[in-house]
């Protein structure tokens, strides 16, 4: 679907929408501030649907307007801005930074990959790497930015053997968006996951219980996905081939040291970054929250006598946009409740539908979600407040029904300009990389697995970990 035709139709829902919500004569349960916020989300939803306007001044145009009009309260809207989860991801951005510039993470991947001696462990090992990179950066473009040169250095190594390079090419950014479920911090989405379920539910998720839920899943779906890139990709002498990289080999190919002695910096670096994963895992026996822990990081990280960057630059890393971004759909989700809006979306629904249908029917649509919205954060902004507000109504947990439906968004392969790390290692200059054939034939098999997967989970995992499928 061209962009001019999705905007046209976007635009024509939107304003048919707003114009039935518009009329008071229409929906009679509808107050005047639930009216305007359904309003608002549709053409906010319109806009970052079919138009190329940033999705953050969007977000902060409908939450100024929520704001104007008495909605929500200016406190409440400028309160988002210090919420613990805005800091705690300023913060890892600053320790991301720090370990970066140590070039911490490709002397790690490359002590991994350095290890394999066939095609499937090279797969294998590559994921295992990748999914440990989700506790050292956050949000999936940090981390594809910070895999591409290793993957650059793998792929001038295994320049003679092209389908293993378009392989690894494929399976960087698949492994990079599935993984990030793993962590809170590894996309910003699951931050706004958590603050929607504290205000609308009261129930709070912090570090240790996300990563309790999140990272097998994050594991298990990530190496099945490195399979299937392998097979689809792949043909069997491609398979059948040794493979030998050694880290001298990748040495060649890095600007980064990733062989020799480690630097002091290097260990005080791996130090600090396996204390902060430490103290926020270990949350429930000291109490600190994973904000304030970040933010000891942080400023060791930066420090004059210890750190391995300076706060300004580290600073300049830190994705604005996407905090302010944050800020104002988190406004957004207030209006959505205080107003009476979300429960009144949710009233008509039904309650006789077994706790397992209506989480199927959450999952799909998420996994579908990407090919209307292409931004991460903004699908969950969208979807999140809706679900859980009607879990509640339906009887199951909003908290698994939430958690599913933004494990289930981070499904966004299908095209190119799906997600930021597709795009990334889909224009890589001079070197053979994937088409959008080669996408859509993999999504054909990961979209399904991936929605049974995040099901299975959460029918059958979750609830041995704490989290019902019902209330």
């Amino acid at each position: 679907m061209t962009l001019n035709l999705r905007a046209t139709i976007a635009l024509c829902v939107a304003l048919s929408l707003s114009t039935l919500l518009a009329m008071p004569m229409n929906f009679p349960g509808l107050g005047a501030d639930a009216r305007f916020t359904l309003i608002v989300f549709v053409l906010a939803t319109a806009a970052w649907v079919g138009t190329k306007i940033d999705d953050t001044y969007i977000a902060l145009g409908a939450a100024l307007a929520l704001t104007v009009t008495g909605v929500i309260s200016n406190n409440a809207l400028f309160g988002t801005l210090g919420d613990s989860t805005v800091w705690l991801l300023i913060c890892a951005f600053v320790i991301a930074a720090a370990v970066t510039r140590t070039g911490l993470a490709g002397r790690a991947a490359v002590f991994l990959v350095s290890g394999a001696r066939t095609v499937r462990q090279l797969v294998h090992l590559t994921t295992a790497a990748l999914v440990v990179t989700a506790f050292a950066v956050p949000a999936t473009s940090g981390r594809a930015a910070l895999a591409l040169p290793v993957f650059l250095a793998l792929a001038k190594v295994l320049a003679d053997r092209k389908r293993l390079v378009v392989m690894l090419a494929l399976l960087f950014p698949t492994v990079i968006l599935l993984s990030a479920v793993a962590t809170l911090i590894g996309a910003g989405a699951h931050l706004i996951t958590v603050s929607v379920l504290l205000d609308q539910t009261g129930e709070h998720i912090g570090f240790t219980q996300w990563l309790l839920l999140g990272l097998p899943l994050a594991v298990t779906s990530s190496h099945l996905a490195a399979e299937l890139v392998l097979l689809t990709t792949t043909r069997r002498a491609d398979r059948r081939g040794p493979v030998h990289i050694t880290a001298e080999q990748i040495q060649e190919h890095s600007e980064s040291q990733v062989t020799g002695p480690w630097t002091q910096a290097e260990k005080r670096c791996a130090l600090l970054l396996a204390t902060v994963v430490l103290l926020w895992c270990s949350e429930p026996l000291h109490r600190l929250s994973p904000a304030i822990v970040a933010l000891i990081g942080a400023i060791i990280a930066a420090s004059p006598a210890l750190g391995t960057v300076r706060m300004k630059d580290a600073l300049k890393t830190v994705p604005w946009a996407l905090l302010l971004f944050m800020a104002a759909t988190m406004a957004m989700g207030l209006a959505l409740e205080h107003s009476g809006a979300a429960k009144w979306l949710v009233s008509g629904l039904p309650t006789n539908e077994p706790p397992v249908v209506f989480l199927a029917i959450v999952i799909v649509i998420s996994t579908a979600a990407h090919l209307v919205l292409q931004s991460r954060s903004a699908r969950s902004s969208v979807l999140v407040p809706l679900v859980a507000a009607a879990a509640v109504g339906v009887g199951v947990n909003p908290v698994s029904a939430a958690i599913a439906s933004t494990a289930a968004a981070g499904f966004c392969h299908t095209l190119p300009a799906s997600a930021k790390p597709v795009t990334l290692f889909s224009q890589i200059p001079d070197v053979p990389t994937y088409t959008p054939r080669d996408l859509l034939r993999l999504s054909s098999f990961l979209a399904p697995l991936t929605a049974a997967l995040v099901l299975l989970f959460a029918v059958a995992v979750w609830p041995l970990l704490g989290v019902s499928v019902t209330r």
